[in-house]
């Protein structure tokens, strides 16, 4: 569990919201402020695909003075899948964030993005810029990720895109035989330490909070989680020089899902943009929570 300033360990104070999309499709919104107590900013959390609030154990610490408004995304944790199967991709997502800030009278907002999730908070900036006060975008590219990634292994961007889509194919291929063994795993404290030293993970901060991450993660059907990442995969590069909003970019130097270096270019075409590169994997905020809160709390404070 999350840990305070003070040693002591508190449990996470999640409040869950139905929400309908603009196509009708329901969502399961999320926010950190159960009890409404949180005076903090409150912040748009454009999540990973397919991935919980326990990703973030820094926002699940109540002495974490920002209040996360966020969703499961369509046809995962409790979300449904919308009517047309293939209105899945990051412009459905760009909806669903507008319509999670009306439903939490969310005017305007600085965005939270984690992997896709920046995909997201990039496309709601460059379609809706009056709703958005500023980007902080944590391992993750403003489109076009699947070329972007095995970038710590040197692989080109067109070959990655050809391999990793690839890869998603067979996937979505075979995951109705896959799904049946990996929604039923049990994931132990030994499961998440082979994990979090693979390399594709590196050690976390707190074990409990990754093994419910991991945990509610694979509850999602293998065939429904790679047919909505290969309609991610058709989001083009955003035109950076129509995004008018500060940005923030923390990227994990051993990243193998959202290459550095093109977080880096991207922060370097911005013109207020900063780039903090991590020693850490996709799973910054994981791996490194304060650090990351810290940055966070820090842009809010120049965001204003």
């Amino acid at each position: 569990m999350p840990v305070t300033p003070s040693g002591t360990t508190t449990a996470p104070r999640l409040a869950y919201h139905d929400v309908l999309s603009d196509d009708g499709t329901r969502l399961r919104a999320w926010t950190n402020d159960a009890d409404g107590v949180l005076d903090g900013p409150t912040v748009l959390l454009c999540n990973g695909l397919g991935t919980s609030p326990y990703a973030w154990p820094a926002f699940l610490d109540p002495a974490c003075d920002v209040r996360v408004v966020s969703w499961n995304h369509r046809g995962t944790g409790g979300s449904a899948r919308p009517a047309d199967l293939d209105h899945v991709g990051i412009e459905a997502f760009a909806e669903d964030g507008l319509s999670v800030m009306d439903h939490f009278g969310l005017e305007r907002a600085v965005l939270v993005g984690w992997s896709m999730g920046v995909n997201t908070a990039f496309e709601i900036a460059v379609e809706h810029p009056e709703r958005v006060a500023g980007i902080f975008a944590v391992a993750g590219v403003p489109g076009d990720t699947f070329a972007t990634m095995l970038g710590p292994l040197r692989v080109p961007p067109l070959a990655a895109r050809t391999m990793t889509v690839g890869a998603a194919k067979a996937l979505n291929a075979a995951g109705h035989l896959i799904s049946p063994v990996t929604t039923r795993l049990p994931v132990g404290r030994r499961a998440i330490d082979v994990v979090s030293h693979s390399g594709f993970m590196l050690p976390v901060a707190d074990p409990e909070l990754a093994r419910r991450a991991v945990s509610a993660f694979l509850q999602t059907p293998v065939e429904w989680y790679f047919h909505v990442a290969l309609h991610t995969s058709r989001h083009p590069r955003i035109r950076l020089s129509r995004v008018r909003v500060p940005a923030a970019f923390v990227a994990g130097r051993w990243d193998l899902l959202a290459g550095h270096r093109a977080m880096r270019s991207a922060a370097a075409r911005m013109a207020d943009a900063t780039y903090t590169e991590l020693r850490g994997s996709h799973f910054l905020q994981m791996e490194h929570p304060d650090e990351v809160h810290r940055q966070l709390l820090e842009f809010l404070h120049r965001v204003g």
